[in-house]
Order: C-alpha cells, then sequence, then structure tokens
C-alpha cells in the first residue's frame, strides 16, 4: 500500500525566508536603513506578524520552487513597517488585500500521518 508523501518547501523558499527573517531580526535589513525597529519585536508584534505575512503572501515561486521576486517581497514587506514607523513615508502602490491578509494558524496539534 502506497503511503502518500507530504510536500515540502522547497529550498529556494526555505533560503529566501530564512534570510530575510537573518536580516530582519539582526537589524541589518537594507531595506529599512534608518528605521529602528528591532524595539517592535518585544513592543508591537502584530506590525512584525505583518511584515512576514506580506512577505510570503507577495513571494512567487516557479514550478520547481524556484522564488522568482525575493527583493520585490522584501521591498513590500519592510515598506509597511517603515510606514508604521514613519507616518510621513507612503506605501505605494498601496496595499491590495491579499498581499495583508493574514491566513489561518496551524491546527493546535500536528496532523498524524
Amino acid at each position: 500500500m502506497a503511503h502518500d508523501v507530504p510536500m515540502k518547501l522547497s529550498s529556494s523558499f526555505s533560503g529566501a525566508l530564512r534570510t530575510f527573517a537573518y536580516f530582519m531580526a539582526s537589524g541589518t535589513q537594507d531595506t529599512l536603513e534608518g528605521i529602528d525597529y528591532l524595539s517592535l519585536y518585544g513592543e508591537e508584534p502584530s506590525a512584525i506578524e505583518m511584515v512576514f505575512a506580506i512577505y510570503v503572501n507577495v513571494l512567487e515561486l516557479d514550478e520547481d520552487g524556484t522564488v522568482l521576486n525575493a527583493k520585490y517581497a522584501e521591498k513590500r514587506a519592510t515598506d509597511s513597517l517603515r510606514a508604521y514607523c514613519d507616518a510621513e513615508f507612503v506605501v505605494s502602490p498601496p496595499y491590495a488585500e491579499w498581499e495583508t491578509t493574514l491566513h489561518d494558524p496551524p491546527p493546535l496539534k500536528d496532523v498524524e500521518p
């Protein structure tokens, strides 16, 4: 009897997300130069949550799972944080609803294989 093999995220996606997370967490994200955003991790977690939601919502992969637009996704994501920290900054173009959607979290228990 054959068992379904769970689908895994591509190494390209994993690498893109890991790199973005590193630069966000280290305070060295180049698209946020001049913005002091690190304190938001403990003070305003929903602002950080939105950055990662936008990043993954905007990220595009080809049929092989290769990330096609990592830099654009970074810019769209970090523009939300820049606007959050700087009232004079205007995100252009404005976000479409699908970009800022917070999708449901996973179940509290892992699915049994």
